[in-house]
């Protein structure tokens, strides 16, 4: 992704996954855009087909009030990095005090843990950084169905007792 300062474009393209942790970490959702959509459109259609998950880890990008309600009310909760103000709302503060928790500070670490490693392994074992591929669409599909691919080979690795984050000799076979 890059930005332009002066004309204030941006170019390049964003992956959003929500991924499990532990110690199986395995893509549960992602979707692509083009680097100039907001994160915070994308968030509803990312978590819209998460099933048994208690907490979402987002960055700051999704500390907006509508994903903290719809998230509750898909049955998880919306775990942000947050910093208590001055003027923090009374409504905000019990999401503040979470944060700040034991609990909340574990929540929150799992993100570094398991999404970012996950991306830059996406990244490794597919070559999609930079993108191969010119324009949005093609780059969308080469993207996803590298992560689709990436489930499959986690789930071969399981079937077969292998190490599930041992992905590259799957593609060498």
């Amino acid at each position: 992704m890059g930005q332009e300062q002066t004309k204030g474009w941006v170019f390049g393209y964003k992956l959003y996954v929500v991924s499990s942790t532990g110690s199986l970490i395995v893509p549960l959702s992602a979707d692509f855009t083009t680097a100039n959509v907001p994160d915070s459109k994308v968030y509803g259609r990312v978590t819209a087909s998460l099933r048994g998950v208690r907490y979402v880890d987002g960055d700051r990008g999704y500390d907006v009030d509508d994903f903290y309600e719809l998230s509750r009310e898909r049955g998880f909760d919306l775990v942000c990095s947050r910093g208590r103000y001055e003027n923090t709302h009374p409504d905000r503060i019990e999401l503040v005090f979470f944060y700040e928790s034991e609990l909340g500070q574990l929540v929150y670490s799992w993100r570094s843990k398991s999404v970012e490693p996950l991306f830059e392994q996406i990244k490794d074992v597919f070559g999609i950084d930079p993108s191969p591929i010119r324009g949005s669409r093609g780059a969308e599909s080469v993207v996803l169905l590298s992560v689709l691919l990436y489930q499959l080979m986690v789930y071969y690795n399981r079937l077969t007792g292998r190490p599930s984050r041992a992905l590259k000799h799957v593609l060498r076979n």
